[in-house]
């Protein structure tokens, strides 16, 4: 009974955090990077990212040490499994460089779209996972997914057809591009698929522990998430420096992104898929009203019903 009630315990605790992660990550983002006062300059978001990826790396050493309990025991399993074991990094490094490039992809999605849009948009993943999945892991889906997914497409449809409302968002900080963002956002959608297809399909192919596989897949995305910021704001940095811009605000934001691939381990290890999907439902309607408290947001009729076929539809293919 004990173990049952833990079990019960870390199922809905997780839950819980996955849900208040997932709004609060894309809140703190979204306003992170809206305008500031004059003369404050925006932090620059590649350097956020090489910061959340060295968290992440940082994270999974020290959950691999935990597992083994003695430094001889952790180098020789690092020795082992990464360094010597170059074959398996160099298999990492195509989900390693997607997942660099969709981190990236998020920053310009929420400097450019609303909180409530670009996370009802970001919904679109579950389409692309499903088709991917299809390809590449032969997985076959029932008539209700198919529906599903129907229902996701013309959900998120009418969430990007311009809005009714005349009162202009007070999250809107006058430089947003929607375009840049919802091309940014599709793209971020087609590489989480994709990654997260060929991600499964290597830890289905062998025995390597989870957190092994972390490193694995985390050391390369590092690599490339640090030449992607030299490439793109190499100039910037050397002008304002590398913390230009960086407040408190910054680095919850850089925690926050860090930690949410480990909440969603845990999910899908206590909980499963189906209730990380309600979690995923869950924290849309919480994102939106307090948007429309905090930030005045103000949805039209057509981006009500989106919402609610987008929430349907995630609840109908977890179910399905």
């Amino acid at each position: 009974m004990a173990k049952k009630n833990t079990l019960q315990f870390k199922r809905y605790a997780s839950l819980c955090f996955l849900t208040l992660q997932s709004s609060c990550l894309v809140l703190l983002l979204r306003y992170s990077r809206m305008e500031r006062q004059q003369g404050v300059p925006l932090y620059i978001a590649s350097t956020a990212v090489v910061f959340a990826e060295t968290l992440k790396t940082m994270v999974c050493l020290a959950c691999i040490y935990r597992d083994c309990r003695k430094w001889t025991t952790f180098t020789k399993v690092l020795s082992s499994e990464v360094f010597d074991n170059w074959v398996e990094v160099k298999r990492m490094m195509i989900p390693s460089g997607l997942y660099a490039v969709q981190n990236n992809l998020l920053f310009i999605a929420l400097s450019n779209l609303e909180a409530v849009t670009f996370q009802i948009s970001y919904q679109l993943k579950i389409l692309s996972t499903a088709l991917f999945s299809v390809s590449l892991l032969g997985t076959r889906l029932s008539r209700n997914r198919w529906f599903s997914l129907v229902l996701l497409m013309i959900g998120v449809i009418l969430v990007q057809l311009p809005t009714t409302s005349s009162a202009p968002s007070a999250e809107s900080s006058g430089l947003e591009r929607p375009f840049i963002g919802l091309v940014a956002v599709s793209l971020a959608c087609l590489s989480s698929g994709f990654a997260g297809c060929y991600f499964e399909k290597m830890i289905r192919s062998g025995t390597t522990s989870m957190w092994i596989r972390n490193l694995q897949l985390g050391i390369p995305a590092l690599l490339f998430s640090l030449i992607a910021m030299v490439l793109s704001d190499g100039k910037a940095i050397m002008r304002g420096g590398l913390f230009q811009g960086y407040d408190t605000l910054t680095w919850m934001v850089i925690l926050n992104q860090a930690l949410s691939g480990l909440l969603v381990s845990m999910v899908v290890k206590h909980a499963g898929n189906i209730l990380k999907s309600f979690a995923n439902s869950l924290s849309i309607i919480i994102s939106s009203l307090i948007s429309f408290y905090l930030f005045g947001f103000q949805p039209s009729p057509l981006f009500t019903i989106g919402s609610f076929l987008v929430i349907g539809a995630t609840l109908l293919y977890s179910r399905a």
